[in-house]
């Protein structure tokens, strides 16, 4: 402990446990967005009990005081005071959200994992297996590479037999995680030219994170289209590593633009069908998306033939923890236009966190989830 800080427990919601089971769980990293939005998801799940809230920042603070957004949240819990992170080490936790920077989490992972606690980590310090790869993507080395061989990337729809034998859970990228979602299908069956995809991001602010900068202050942030990492976006790697299956590791170009929404993703990826497959048709490919996806929860295939909103739109997915993907076949060229939406901070970080935490407690993965989203679009 750190000074006079103590853990403090409290059950996230007054909601009935239905099967009986209690997760009690801390998260690092409080007082940002995906801390945020992590508290809120806390409140709503039936088997969550709030072990201890920590931040460095606003260490001693009660939670409702740092997230207006909690004012309706059980007493308990908007009374919660935040801790420093030293002073959740020795927590009693079945499991940790680790919502720090990235850097940070390969520093403080290692003492959960020692002592057998579930790390569901949200930043970007376990997604990549190479260790050789974080100095050429993340400018630094990983200093803790002996846990990236136990580590599961942590997109559900890819990897989620994984989890219940993992000791962490990585976060996976948002922008990496709507494109992937949305081009597995195509990938996995070989359809397409692996030597020419090529991704346009489109991002909200949150994405930024909750210290303000000169790209994010509002004058400048307000009506604006601002490429960004136009070359060697860093979640190119995972992209890269979580779309490669029989064939050779895909050669995805990447660029992505900061637009004045708040929370939403929104991919426009260009793939060729290679000459094999020149002939598939929207309905071939619609076969292929129902093949992954029918089953899935918390993936929507949208691909309307009228109406205003025919394809994903981030907008109608805030607070859901839903990937929306559709595609458009190009008669002429052979080209498919894919696209994919999510909500950054739920599918692309928090909710995916929940849903990967609820396969590892052998719960029903839709546990404390919405697919719901809001009309009108805030």
């Amino acid at each position: 402990m750190t000074g006079e800080a103590q853990v403090e427990t409290v059950t996230a919601t007054t909601t009935a446990r239905p099967d009986g089971r209690t997760i009690r769980v801390g998260i690092i990293g409080g007082s940002g967005y995906t801390g945020a939005e992590l508290l809120r998801l806390a409140v709503g799940h039936p088997n969550l009990e709030l072990v201890t809230v920590t931040s460095n920042s606003q260490a001693g603070k009660r939670l409702d005081k740092i997230h207006p957004h909690l004012r309706g949240a059980p007493d308990e819990v908007r009374a919660l005071k935040t801790v420093p992170h030293d002073a959740a080490t020795a927590a009693d936790v079945d499991a940790v959200f680790l919502a720090v920077p990235h850097g940070r989490a390969m520093a403080i992972a290692p003492g959960f994992v020692e002592r057998g606690i579930k790390v569901l980590d949200l930043s970007a310090d376990f997604r990549l297996r190479d260790p050789a790869a974080y100095p050429e993507w993340y400018g630094a080395e990983h200093t803790a590479p002996g846990l990236l061989g136990g580590a599961a990337y942590g997109i559900a729809e890819l990897h989620r037999a994984e989890y219940p034998g993992a000791a962490l859970v990585s976060g996976a990228g948002c922008l990496a995680t709507t494109a992937i979602l949305s081009l597995m299908p195509l990938l996995r069956a070989g359809w397409v030219d692996t030597s020419r995809i090529v991704v346009d991001g489109k991002i909200g602010s949150s994405a930024a994170g909750v210290e303000s900068n000169p790209g994010s202050h509002h004058p400048d942030r307000s009506r604006a289209i601002r490429p960004y990492s136009m070359t060697g976006h860093r979640h190119t790697a995972e992209i890269e590593q979580e779309l490669t299956f029989d064939g050779p590791r895909p050669e995805v170009h990447m660029s992505a633009h900061g637009i004045e929404l708040v929370r939403g993703i929104l991919t426009t990826s260009q793939l060729f069908l290679t000459q094999e497959h020149r002939d598939a048709t929207e309905r071939d490919i619609w076969a292929l998306y129902r093949e992954a996806y029918g089953a899935e929860p918390f993936v929507r295939i949208v691909k309307e033939r009228t109406g205003v909103h025919r394809t994903p739109d981030p907008r109608f997915l805030v607070g859901t923890n839903v990937c929306e993907v559709g595609f458009e076949r190009d008669e002429r060229s052979g080209r498919v236009v894919v696209i994919g939406a999510l909500d950054n901070l739920t599918k692309g970080a928090a909710g995916a966190a929940v849903q990967n935490l609820n396969i590892v407690a052998g719960l029903p993965e839709t546990t404390g989830l919405s697919t719901v989203g809001l009309y009108p679009a805030p």
